[in-house]
């Protein structure tokens, strides 16, 4: 999925220098910088959010992942559950004073009441669609240990994509964890934040979307830091805590991915049938029926192919150059402050795991003598 933005989150002052483990308050919101100089946070990486794209041995792209089977399920689920209701469970709650004039009026309101669901279901997905065909990944490159924006230019009066090429030690990420008030009460606000400033014309260039927690925040990030330290080399480790891929499936969601998800019911009814475990499976085939089956999941590699053939800001000749590998030879090394302030952080994470990710990195700057 398309990372989700939010104009409310606050973001740093480009120019003003941070570090890894600095915090800072905006207004009502709590900064907590992750980078530069990317340091562990000890929390394990994971992509709650699907905004893990592509993942391979060279590069990651991030911030525009793949459309998801649970998404078609819900925009079928929600007209043809609510025609089964109308059309099925009221008639058999109200079989004794049911006749043929009242199953008419039901009859009618489930059509157009399916029809009303079904449309705003098919806008909500264009509009989904839109989003995710034209949301810009940053690509990660872990051989080289840079990072490729694509940011919009304009030249000779129309707009055109340029590639804007960083280091990966010098961006900048952050954690948000923000305070509102409403009519309803007080609200809380999480996201991530990725940044840095153009090196010839000074503009920010940044991706942020929300997330469900600050923990999740640190846990994207550790995707993308586990990924350029060689912590982290496979989608499955991150995105799917389930199992629901097999060998040799690809790592965008599809028909293998309903099809999984049924061998791991079936294979948890062998080894450990249980009455909570039977109930749970008639409503597994219950949801599945109402779904149209794998229609969803044929749905989402539909779009996930269009999306690849029509998505053409990573096929700039310059990104395409800079994405093949490198021999191992030529791969970039690490920085010795960054080698040395790591092992720190870990040791200090293992002695005190709870204690806060910014007293940590603290504590490590000054055992390494960094002012």
């Amino acid at each position: 999925m398309a990372k989700k933005q939010s104009e409310r989150l606050p973001e740093p002052t480009p120019g003003q220098p941070h570090r890894a483990g600095d915090t800072e308050r905006i207004g009502t919101s709590k900064v907590t910088y992750l980078a530069p100089l990317p340091l562990p946070t000890g929390l394990s990486p994971v992509d709650f959010s699907q905004t893990i794209g592509e993942m391979n041995d060279v590069y990651l792209d991030y911030g525009a992942g793949p459309p998801t089977v649970f998404g078609y399920q819900l925009a079928i689920w929600g007209p043809l559950f609510g025609i089964f209701f109308l059309l099925v469970l009221v008639p058999l709650m109200l079989i004794s004073i049911m006749d043929w004039q009242g199953y008419r009026i039901l009859l009618g309101t489930a059509i157009w009441a399916g029809g009303a669901f079904s449309l705003l279901a098919w806008i909500a997905m264009r509009r989904n669609h839109r989003d995710r065909l034209n949301a810009v990944p940053i690509r990660f490159h872990r051989q080289r240990r840079e990072v490729c924006f694509i940011v919009k230019e304009r030249r000779l009066g129309r707009e055109v994509d340029e590639a804007v090429i960083v280091p990966w030690e010098s961006l900048m990420a952050w954690a948000v964890e923000g305070y509102g008030a409403t009519q309803y009460g007080t609200t809380r606000q999480y996201g991530l934040g990725i940044g840095y400033a153009h090196p010839e014309t000074g503009k920010w260039l940044k991706t942020e979307g929300l997330t469900a927690g600050m923990a999740l925040s640190l846990g994207e990030w550790e995707v993308l830091r586990a990924y350029m330290e060689y912590e982290l080399n496979s989608l499955d480790e991150v995105q799917d805590p389930l199992g629901l891929r097999a060998p040799g499936d690809p790592p965008h969601q599809g028909v293998h991915t309903i099809r999984n998800e049924r061998r791991k019911l079936h294979e948890g009814l062998r080894e450990a049938p249980s009455l909570w475990r039977y109930l749970h499976a008639s409503w597994w085939y219950f949801h599945y029926v109402i779904t149209l089956g794998p229609l969803p999941g044929y749905l989402a590699e539909r779009e996930h192919r269009i999306i690849q053939q029509r998505r053409p800001q990573l096929k700039l000749a310059k990104i395409e150059e800079w994405s093949k590998p490198l021999p191992k030879a030529q791969w970039a090394k690490p920085s010795e402050a960054l080698v040395k302030l790591s092992a720190e952080v870990r040791r200090i994470r293992q002695r005190d795991p709870l204690r806060p990710i910014e007293e940590i990195v603290a504590e490590a700057y000054r055992r390494q003598g960094v002012v």
